[in-house]
Order: structure tokens, then C-alpha cells, then sequence
């Protein structure tokens, strides 16, 4: 749609790195808002945020390998080509990695890991919300061909270069209705940490909203790269998204049936 901002001579900006940059920086500043109302060390906090960003940028690299193997096998340079370095990669493989290096990260440091990531998962929502914007820019991760009203059509030839965007064709805009549902999570998961009434119930709220969602927009996307298992019933992407509903749900029934900790319905900053 508008894949780079500029151009002077050789070089170019693409749009999609700009918002994901924009997004990093205002989930980040989120989390550490919600840091603040919590005590936590800022110094940490900061540190926590560019490790989940680092590994998460790993992670959904490797997933889109992972997904496409048989054309990176056969094509081993693209692993190193400016198209790969310059994808995304699938959001759920970058999701995967930061939770894992998070928590990694805080066990390390004797941080309260239900409470840490119930301070990120906000920020995760609003910067992932951006970054999908960035998405519709480039033309990536697009959805199926349609009749329907909402159907975009892509005629950048420099998006069809850099990410495959199908150019002439009514597609679903399955970026901008991600986006949406971020923001919408964003919104929920923002009232729900100041009401909150045992660790955790943000960062499981985060996972069933995000991964049910993300079952059913899988079915609009009409991009390759995320895989297929139990013989193409449901891709990569939709199992991963169900793992993580499990483990929202089991943190929920942890939360309201076993925790011992039950938390003010707003957390204020400690006292100086």
C-alpha cells in the first residue's frame, strides 16, 4: 500500500520498519509505566524490555524458517537475502522466544514473573497493534482474494518485490483487522491491570484474547509461511495460538482457584 516512506538515491525507508520501531517504543514505554506502579527496578525493567525485544525479533525469524523449510532448504541463500532479514517473520515465533527469555530473564533476577508480565502484556498488545500497520504498508501478511466490500487491492510493484503482495487482487485486509483487535486488547488489558485481583490474570487474559483471535484471522490469511499440521487441518500458527490459550487458561484456574495472593483492585506506585 505505501511500502517505504522515502527514497534518496539507493537508499530507501521502509514503512514497516519505521512503525515496528514506533511500536517497540511505545510498548515499551507502557511496560514501564506499569513497572513503576508496581516498585519494580527500572534499571531491570529496561533490561527486560530489550532482551524480550531481541529474542522476539529471533524468534519470529525462525518460525518463518521453521514454516518454509522446504523452500529455504532448497534455496539456502535466501536465508541471508535482504527479503528474509527485512520480513517480519510470524509474530507468534517472536511471541514464543520473549515470553522464554522473559521469564529466563526474571528468575534470573528475583522478579515476581506473574506481576512482570502482567505490567508487559499491555504493551505487548498496543506496540503489536503498530506493528501491524506496518504490515498493511509493506503488503505483507495479507489476506485471501474476496468480493466483500472490505477487500483491499494492492498495485505497489515494490511491495509485490519485497514481500510476494499479490498486485490487482481484492484482499482481505487481514493486517488492519489484527491491528483493530490489538487495540482492543490494549484497551481491555489496560483497565484489567489496574483492576486486577490475583497475578497473572492480565498476562492469561492476553494469551485466550490474542489466541482466539488469531485462530480465527488465520482463516483470512492467504500469505505462505506458516505451515500446516495433522494434514493441513489447521496451520503452525493456530496450534501454537491453542497452546497458548491452554496455558491462559491454566493460569486463570491457578489465579482464581489456588493463588494465595490477592491484590488491591489498583496498584499504586510505593511510597518514596
Amino acid at each position: 500500500m505505501f511500502p517505504r516512506l522515502f527514497q534518496i538515491g539507493d537508499f530507501s525507508m521502509p514503512t514497516y520498519g519505521v512503525l515496528f520501531a514506533v511500536g517497540i517504543i511505545l510498548g515499551t514505554w507502557v511496560g514501564e509505566r506499569n513497572f513503576e506502579r508496581l516498585g519494580i527496578d527500572p534499571r531491570k525493567a529496561r533490561n527486560l524490555g530489550l532482551l524480550v525485544v531481541a529474542c522476539g525479533l529471533v524468534g519470529a525469524k525462525l518460525l518463518t524458517i521453521v514454516n518454509s523449510w522446504e523452500f529455504y532448504a532448497a534455496q539456502p541463500h535466501e536465508l541471508f537475502s535482504w527479503a528474509t532479514l527485512q520480513a517480519g517473520g510470524v509474530f507468534l515465533g517472536g511471541l514464543l522466544a520473549a515470553l522464554l527469555a522473559g521469564a529466563w530473564y526474571m528468575r534470573r533476577n528475583g522478579m515476581p514473573a506473574l506481576l512482570t508480565a502482567d505490567a508487559c502484556a499491555p504493551g505487548i498488545a498496543l506496540g503489536h497493534a503498530v506493528g501491524r500497520i506496518g504490515c498493511f504498508a509493506a503488503g505483507c501478511c495479507w489476506g485471501k482474494a474476496t468480493e466483500a466490500f472490505w477487500g483491499v487491492t494492492f498495485s505497489d510493484s515494490i511491495a509485490h518485490k519485497w514481500a510476494g503482495t499479490p498486485l490487482g487482487v481484492p484482499l482481505v485486509p487481514t493486517q488492519l483487522l489484527e491491528s483493530l483487535i490489538e487495540f482492543v486488547n490494549f484497551i481491555v488489558l489496560s483497565w484489567l491491570f489496574r483492576r486486577r485481583k490475583f497475578p497473572g490474570q492480565v498476562i492469561c487474559a492476553y494469551l485466550l484474547l490474542y489466541g482466539f483471535a488469531r485462530c480465527g484471522v488465520e482463516y483470512f490469511r492467504g500469505d505462505p509461511g506458516r505451515g500446516s499440521v495433522f494434514g493441513g487441518i489447521m496451520s503452525g500458527t493456530q496450534l501454537i495460538s491453542i497452546l497458548l490459550m491452554a496455558v491462559g487458561t491454566s493460569l486463570f484456574l491457578r489465579g482464581t482457584l489456588y493463588s494465595p495472593q490477592r491484590l488491591p483492585a489498583i496498584a499504586l506506585p510505593p511510597k518514596r
